[in-house]
């Protein structure tokens, strides 16, 4: 099968499995039954864990160097925890972070 004709299953394919997983909540919590208690935990607890172990996964082969690299890496998250203890908005928090980053590694420290 050449590229192009694989083009329209593989869209289809993902768009049915999107649609999916978008469907499955309700299917299985309709709106009479409430959300099990263990649901709303892992809805509370989830997004910090796993906002810590993308940190701890950036951060990985940091330590121990502090290289350019290393430290436009620090700068980073410092600036991605400034703006979101200031602002608590996590799309301006990663954005500013990234964006600091990638300012770092192309002016300040190229690498």
């Amino acid at each position: 099968m050449n590229a192009p004709a694989a083009i329209l299953p593989v869209i289809l394919v993902t768009a049915a499995c999107t649609l999916f997983t978008r469907v499955l909540p309700f299917l299985l919590f309709g709106r009479e039954r409430p959300v099990p208690e263990t649901v709303r935990y892992l809805g509370r607890v989830l997004p910090a864990a796993i906002m810590a172990a993308l940190v701890v996964y950036c951060l990985k082969d940091v330590w121990p160097a502090f290289d350019g690299h290393g430290l436009s890496a620090l700068c980073g998250v410092a600036v991605t925890a400034l703006l979101h203890a200031v602002r608590r908005n996590s799309l301006i928090s990663i954005a500013g972070g990234t964006a600091a980053y990638m300012l770092l590694i192309r002016f300040v420290f190229p690498v």
